[in-house]
């Protein structure tokens, strides 16, 4: 079976045809660009887009920025404040006229990660963390999602929230070495072990292509593998969803 997997990003939006029983992408994905200012209105105009040039007419799977509860963006994180309270699967259902599932991002990428990657097998208390603009993060425990622990927007000190400081965003605003950079991360991932003592990360994001440079600042006691669907994690994870998140 395959399902339409669509990644909704800060800069770009992404999909796909996704058959969802192996994890593979059947067609070339594409990409447009996500419209300044991001208001909702026009990203289902781009989500529109996307399903006309796959000419897709079944079910649809997105991955969404921010905390989504129920198909509803409840906070802004990084995209225009107009989503909270949005309730985002109707509004693309709505523009579409197909059935739409909305998940956060970094709840999709993990779900491909665990079910088609590095996670296929891991059992226990697992966090995938997808270092890009944001730390988005994906909870699991015995293979099974909890949703909506969007761990980079904890507070870490004077009330700043723990993504500004140590997201891959922050490495190129500042313009740090991956060294200094790196020791932020691993505060990051010894905050998380603090608080909820996971048995793995696993990293992925486009700064993950690049640990070798800040491998060695990585100090967190908890073992750490790499991520393996890269660019496509949320587009096959989104797809899953549409699949099998409770109607």
């Amino acid at each position: 079976m395959e399902i339409l997997g669509i990644d909704i990003g800060g800069s770009g939006i992404k999909g796909a045809p996704v058959n969802i029983e192996t994890g593979e992408i059947t067609q070339e994905r594409f990409r447009v660009p996500t419209p300044k200012p991001s208001k909702p209105h026009s990203v289902a105009d781009a989500v529109q887009i996307l399903v006309d040039h796959f000419q897709w007419k079944g079910p649809v799977g997105c991955g969404f920025p921010t905390v989504v509860n129920n198909g509803m963006s409840v906070t802004k994180s990084n995209i225009h404040k107009s989503w909270v309270g949005v309730q985002v699967d109707e509004l693309f259902q709505e523009r579409t006229g197909l059935p739409v599932t909305v998940i956060n991002d970094a709840d999709a990428a993990g779900l491909a990660e665990m079910n088609f990657g590095a996670g296929v097998g891991k059992m226990g208390l697992v966090i995938t963390v997808t270092i890009g603009t944001g730390l988005g993060t994906g909870v699991f425990y015995d293979g099974k999602l909890i949703p909506n622990f969007e761990l980079g927007r904890i507070f870490y000190k004077n009330g700043e929230i723990i993504e500004y400081y140590a997201a891959d965003s922050a490495r190129k605003k500042e313009n740090l070495s991956y060294k200094v950079w790196g020791k932020r991360f691993n505060k990051f991932l010894k905050h998380t072990n603090r608080i909820l003592s996971p048995d793995l990360f696993i990293i992925g994001g486009g700064a993950s292509k690049k640990l070798d440079k800040f491998e060695t600042q990585i100090t967190v006691d908890v073992p750490l593998l790499v991520a393996e669907k890269k660019n496509n994690a949320g587009i096959i994870g989104a797809a899953m969803a549409a699949h099998n998140w409770p109607k």
